[in-house]
């Protein structure tokens, strides 16, 4: 399954093995195993819901931050109610790599969605 709009690209890929995911964003990717893509999607929707709990009690022009930590795990979402950017880093449990990825606005949205999608297709 390959999704590829402009400026990023959502790639799954099963006979690559172990690192069956790929996330590109402008230029740069990153290749996740499975059980990382499952975490990422997890906490993806956690902030969502933290985004949507304090949604409609946000102005239009107001500035929100919030962050989630859960490992290997932290993410950051910056930006306004209807427009926001992701931030995150991933400290590998295995002490085999690390690495930070940074979604800017609009493709933060269209990413969630379509891993949402992706996601919610395989399972």
């Amino acid at each position: 399954m390959v999704k590829d709009q402009k400026g990023w690209r959502l790639i799954r890929d099963f006979r690559k093995g172990k690192f069956c995911f790929l996330i590109g964003v402008e230029n740069w990717s990153i290749e996740l195993q499975k059980s990382e893509f499952n975490s990422l999607y997890l906490l993806l929707l956690k902030i969502n819901e933290q985004l949507s709990v304090i949604k409609d009690e946000l102005m239009d022009e107001e500035f929100i931050s919030l962050e989630l930590e859960q490992l290997p795990w932290y993410i950051q979402l910056e930006g306004k109610k209807n427009e926001w950017s992701l931030r995150f880093v991933f400290e590998s449990q295995d002490q085999t790599r690390s690495f930070e990825m940074y979604w800017p606005i609009p493709i933060a949205e269209n990413l969630f969605y379509e891993i949402k999608n992706m996601w919610e297709s395989m399972n």
